[in-house]
């Protein structure tokens, strides 16, 4: 069965940071390129970070509101991804969700989401 299970979500000030976690079961995690998304209210789901599979070389990206402030990255021993956020603003405030994807659409996976609240 397959899982992506988001964690480390919170309520953060703003200049805070914070470590998202995604576990990943049931698939061949090494094969699948990871993204993260985030989802405000009332807002549509976007793009925020993506990485590829390691081989034969890995590529990230960043959608430009979040680069230089949001890292991800990817342990496949552990079958987990991760979204380091860092200087948290007030408009990071959104529910983070955790994406596999291979040969999509066919293989296209996606977490529960976790809760990001950015507010002093």
């Amino acid at each position: 069965q397959v899982q992506l299970v988001e964690s480390g979500g919170g309520l953060v000030q703003p200049g805070g940071s914070l470590r998202l976690s995604c576990a990943a079961s049931g698939f061949t995690f090494s094969i699948y390129a990871m993204s993260w998304y985030r989802q405000a209210p009332g807002g549509e789901r976007e793009l925020v970070a993506g990485i590829s599979t390691v081989h034969p070389s890995i590529n990230i990206h960043y959608v430009d509101s979040v680069r230089g402030r949001f890292t991800i990255s990817r342990d496949d021993d552990k079958k987990t991804a991760y979204l380091q956020i860092d200087s948290l603003k007030p408009d990071d405030t959104a529910m983070y969700y955790c994406n596999a994807g291979w040969k999509r659409p066919v293989y296209d996976y996606w977490g529960q989401g976790t809760q990001v609240t950015v507010s002093s």
